[in-house]
This record gives structure tokens, C-alpha cells and sequence, in this order.
């Protein structure tokens, strides 16, 4: 049975008249989680397309790129968009309910910010309104500060591209400690583990690019490091 059937399954609570902020509540352990996590990625870029005033073609085509959605299940898809731009519940309600869902796992917290970044950055621009929206949403998923730099650091081509910032970690920790940080980091990338933390196999390859990014990031530091003791 492929996610977006589950997913169909789970739209049949909406027919009955439940708000589509209730159906989270319902998707708290796997699989279901992986039907709650693509969910919260749609719900959640629908709030953000609402914040910045458009859907474009190219994000349309992003979240095409996470979500490998069947010509078959698209009609699905929209329906979960269009429920969430048009329900009456707030974007930080929503993030509410998603971090109580997945509480105490940001690493999926952050799978899903990843891709809400992947998706507002589609059109090659970074709306105030969506730095506004996303830092909100991290914020509420625990994940501001250097977390959300690291994200911001990563996707927005004009952010600072700070490899220090990228890991998460202080120009004034010793190598010993950066490198224990990025063998983490590449640990939480890998697909097995990011499926068995509840992200459908459908967004595992964000992690490809994430995985890109740190090591890019750690390959700088050292290089940094080497110079400075040259």
C-alpha cells in the first residue's frame, strides 16, 4: 500500500467534519507517522505559500521533488494543500500540534524543516515573509537559534555560507569537537536511519543534499583549520 493511499485513508476522517489540525492527532506512532510527517509537509507549505502571497509553478515542482506523487494521487495531494490554506486554524498551530507529535525527535522536526526550506527557496527567492514564517515554525519546533542558522546557512544562497554555522558548531571548539559533531550529523543522515525515525522513504533524499552540505562544510574547516596552523 503506497503512503498516498494511507494518506487517502486518513482524508476520510476530513469528510466527517474533523478540522485537518485533529487528524494529527490520530498519527502519532510508524507507520502512521510517515503519513503524518508528508501531511505536515504540505499543510505546513500550504500556511507558508499563504505567507508570502503565491503558489508558484517552480514550488509546485519542488515539493514534486520530495514527494514522488503518482498522477493517480494528485487530486489527494491537492486536497490536503487547499484544506490547510483554507482552514481556519493558524500555521502556529499547526506547528504546535506537529511538535508535540514528533516531540523529543528533532531530527525529524528538522527533516521537515529541511524540506519546507527546499520548497520556499523553488523560485529562487527568499520572501521576508517566509524567513519570517520559517524562523516562527523552528522556534516553535525548538529548533531557533544556531539549528535555524545552520537550515538558513544551508539553503538561502544569500545567508552567510559560515561553515561553522552550517554544523551547528563554534569557530572556538577544538577539531576533536567539531569532528565528533559532523560524525553525528552524518550518523542522523543516513536514509535507514532517517526511515526508521518516521520520514517516508519519498523525502529520504533530501538527505542527499544534506549530506553534501555538511561534509562540504566540514572539508572547509579543516582546510581553515590546517592554514592557520600552517
Amino acid at each position: 500500500m503506497s503512503i498516498w493511499t494511507r494518506i487517502t485513508e486518513a482524508l476520510a476522517a476530513l469528510a466527517q467534519g474533523e478540522g485537518l489540525a485533529a487528524v494529527f492527532e490520530k498519527l502519532r506512532t510508524p507507520p502512521e507517522r510517515s503519513i503524518a510527517f508528508t501531511i505536515a509537509v504540505i499543510a505546513l507549505s500550504a500556511k507558508m505559500a499563504k505567507a508570502d502571497g503565491l503558489v508558484t509553478r517552480d514550488e509546485v515542482m519542488a515539493f514534486r521533488e520530495v514527494f514522488q506523487i503518482p498522477p493517480e494521487e494528485e487530486a489527494n495531494a491537492a486536497r490536503v494543500f487547499n484544506l490547510a490554506r483554507q482552514d481556519v486554524a493558524g500555521f502556529e498551530e499547526y506547528a504546535s500540534r506537529i511538535r508535540a507529535m514528533f516531540d523529543g525527535d528533532n531530527g525529524t522536526l528538522c527533516d521537515l524543516m529541511e524540506g519546507l526550506f527546499h520548497i520556499a527557496m523553488a523560485d529562487g527567492t527568499y520572501h521576508p515573509n517566509e524567513d519570517v514564517f520559517l524562523a516562527r515554525v523552528a522556534e516553535i519546533f525548538g529548533l531557533a537559534g544556531p539549528r535555524f542558522d545552520a537550515l538558513r546557512a544551508r539553503f538561502v544562497p544569500d545567508a552567510e555560507r559560515d561553515p561553522f554555522a552550517v554544523l551547528g558548531v563554534s569557530p572556538e571548539m577544538e577539531m576533536n569537537e567539531i569532528r565528533s559533531v559532523y560524525r553525528k550529523l552524518v550518523r542522523e543522515t543516513h536514509p535507514d536511519v532517517m526511515i526508521a525515525r518516521g520520514v517516508p522513504v519519498e523525502a529520504v533524499k533530501l538527505s542527499e543534499r544534506r549530506l553534501q552540505d555538511i561534509t562540504r562544510a566540514w572539508d572547509d574547516i579543516r582546510s581553515m583549520r590546517a592554514r592557520e596552523t600552517a
